[in-house]
């Protein structure tokens, strides 16, 4: 017997993050419904990285714009210990599955959200994939360059990791109690947290010395990677296959003829095209492009220090550095207490640390 079975998961999400918490919850047991839309995950184009992610779990169709479609997943969720989302903030509560929603149907539900920057925060609507979160957690180091599609996608599965261990502390609760909670995880806020926990990280650094740039290094799709600007800083670029995002950052950036080029044309042009992208952020410096970028709605970070980090208002508006980067609603983490002195607690029994 598995230490999960039993759990019912209803799954709502795509790509990798979601996909891989709620496998990591599947192969300790649970019995995770995977919903996709009509058509299926996009993932599925890519059915090897499609196969990795979503292994033993059970797969339905459901259309949530439809009355049908949602009533559907919301008598699914009744029955269910977990629900997991993966949409970016006040969609899932604009097709009727928010938190709100589906709680009213089963109160002792988890239900877990998983999204970029998180819920709220000045960060929470800016859109973005891995490398954007690894930039603003001060992830990457001060010459970092583009990954490639071989690289190791760090903020995406440690907010996958993460979220199953959320959702089965939540589950113990949940268990004693009869009352669920609302979890909100954003991917940036797990790396940020990790970063706090090194010192050296987070140390002023003094200004680099100019130097000539080195080349640009393509990433694995145009407009996705690390791109250098006028004033010898760097900034990422998160677009991988969304047209919308393409076109904005295109936009942006005054590359009107490039806008509409589709994105199975874009992956025949890949060089051509991100070198594009790289030489006009090359004539900004940081702060316009990020004001350009930002303005048009394109998924743009920039690549901080671990100092600069810990200045953002977002981490400190959703109190990631003190109380960590799970954040709940019914039973909020508790916040840094006292560090131990060496067998201070000698002859105690069990009790609760308090500060």
């Amino acid at each position: 017997m598995a230490p999960l079975d039993g759990l019912r998961v209803l799954d709502l999400t795509m790509w990798r993050p979601g996909p891989y918490t709620t496998q990591l919850l599947a192969q300790l047991g649970a019995d995770v419904i995977k919903v996709e839309p009509p058509g299926g995950e996009p993932m599925r184009m890519f059915q090897g990285h499609f196969d990795l992610l979503n292994r033993r779990k059970r797969s339905i169709v459901l259309d949530l714009k439809s009355d049908a479609g949602r009533e559907r997943c919301l008598e699914l969720a009744a029955d269910a210990e977990v629900f997991v989302e993966g949409f970016r903030p006040g969609v899932a509560d604009r097709l009727g599955v928010g938190d709100a929603a589906v709680r009213d149907r089963n109160p002792r539900l988890v239900y877990c959200s998983i999204s970029g920057y998180g819920a709220d925060g000045p960060l929470a609507q800016v859109p973005g994939h891995d490398v954007n979160y690894r930039a603003y957690a001060a992830t990457l180091p001060p010459d970092a360059v583009s990954p490639s599609l071989e690289e190791l996608p760090v903020a995406d599965m440690a907010a996958a990791t993460m979220a199953a261990f959320a959702i089965t502390a939540a589950c113990l609760r949940a268990r004693a109690s009869g009352e669920g909670d609302r979890i909100d995880l954003g991917m940036a806020d797990v790396l940020a947290h990790w970063t706090s926990t090194v010192p050296e990280a987070t140390r002023p650094q003094p200004a680099p010395e100019p130097a000539e740039p080195a080349p640009h290094v393509t990433g694995p799709v145009p407009g996705y990677g690390v791109y250098a600007t006028k004033d010898g800083l760097r900034i990422t670029l998160g677009v991988v296959s969304e047209e919308r995002l393409w076109a904005a950052t295109c936009g942006a950036l005054g590359l009107d003829e490039a806008a509409g080029v589709p994105f199975a044309e874009r992956l025949g042009r890949v060089a051509e095209l991100d070198a594009e992208i790289a030489a006009a952020i090359a004539r900004l410096t940081r702060d316009e492009a990020m004001e350009r970028l930002s303005a048009a709605g394109a998924p743009v970070a920039p690549l901080l220090s671990g100092a600069e980090m810990l200045d953002l208002d977002h981490f400190r508006a959703r109190g990631v550095l003190d109380s960590g980067p799970v954040r709940t609603a019914a039973h909020p983490p508790l916040p840094g207490g006292p560090v131990a002195g060496l067998d201070e607690h000698r002859g105690q029994g069990w009790h609760r640390l308090t500060d």
